[in-house]
């Protein structure tokens, strides 16, 4: 299928939210709020580093005190409650209704260059749909480059299997078993990572691909139907990243989003996401009515 890049877009979010279970892509210039949100996540990684610059610290540093140190910034950033403060005007800057749309916890990322680290902690993703990963059809994913990115440094799309379908090992997945076993362990795995995760099982094109570069704070919007990739980091410098994901409360009910080619786990995320207004949690018979539906 052909993918269309929106740059800047004005469409109101419910007519966004419908292209992008079409398979579209949204790219938006940095905002105030999104800047405010890479600000803050500046200010951490500076406290975790000290004098050596985020970017190149991995030409001066042990790969395993390098992820011992990413190991305590990321689940800092994470759980710090000015992220909670910062999410939700990041979304109501995007057109978004705090009172339907809910996210999940916003996650710090890493992709080091040349192979440095690629496992664990800063797990360089295989191809992959999120939906392989109990995740609903209608959440869409928002990515943001902490510091400037390039072509050689960020992710990769690949239209192609939007709505064509992938032999994968989803089938073998179930989100509560992933986080009972195997959230936890990341950053035990440094030089390779074991833990079983929904990958393509048979060969996959991965030219043509579409790559989006935004600007610091800029923000980069996909279905979580994509199919998606991490780019090998040849650039020299490690990226830094926020990525969170979103649904909206009436799409859930509703069962609307993106088609199912070749999805196959069990569970559900629902519990992760909360309400922008008020931070209250997805109501439950909604998460049970997924896991049911998961299990037919």
């Amino acid at each position: 299928m052909m993918t269309t890049v929106f740059s800047d877009s004005s469409v109101p979010d419910e007519q966004r939210r419908d292209l992008l279970y079409r398979g579209e892509v949204f790219v938006y210039s940095a905002a105030p709020a999104a800047t405010a949100l890479v600000t803050f996540a500046r200010e951490l990684i500076a406290d975790a580093f000290g004098a050596l610059d985020p970017e190149t610290a991995q030409f001066e540093m042990d790969v395993e005190d390098f992820a011992k140190l990413l190991a305590e910034l990321k689940p800092r950033f994470i759980h710090h409650p000015r992220c909670k403060e910062l999410l939700p005007s990041v979304m109501e800057e995007r057109g978004c209704d705090p009172s339907a749309t809910y996210f999940d916890v916003p996650r710090l990322r890493t992709s080091t260059s040349h192979d440095y680290l690629v496992s664990g902690i800063s797990y360089a993703f295989h191809p992959h749909r999120d939906c392989w990963y109990s995740a609903p059809f209608c959440q869409v994913n928002w990515w943001i480059p902490v510091y400037g990115v390039v072509p050689e440094n960020v992710m990769a799309f690949h239209p192609r299997y939007f709505d064509e379908p992938v032999a994968n090992g989803s089938a073998r997945y179930d989100y509560a078993e992933w986080n009972r076993v195997n959230r936890l362990s990341a950053a035990q795995h440094v030089r390779s990572d074991p833990r079983e995760q929904p990958r393509p099982e048979q060969s996959i094109e991965l030219e043509p691909q579409v790559r989006v570069v935004p600007e610091p704070g800029g923000v980069l919007m996909f279905s979580g139907a994509q199919l998606h990739s991490t780019v090998p980091n040849t650039s020299g410098r490690t990226r830094f990243s926020i990525d969170f994901r979103t649904v909206h409360l009436d799409d859930v009910r509703g069962h609307r989003g993106a088609p199912n080619v070749d999805a196959a786990c069990t569970g559900t995320t629902l519990r992760d996401f909360v309400r922008c207004n008020d931070l209250s949690g997805m109501p439950d018979e909604l998460a049970v009515d997924y896991e049911k539906r998961a299990l037919v």
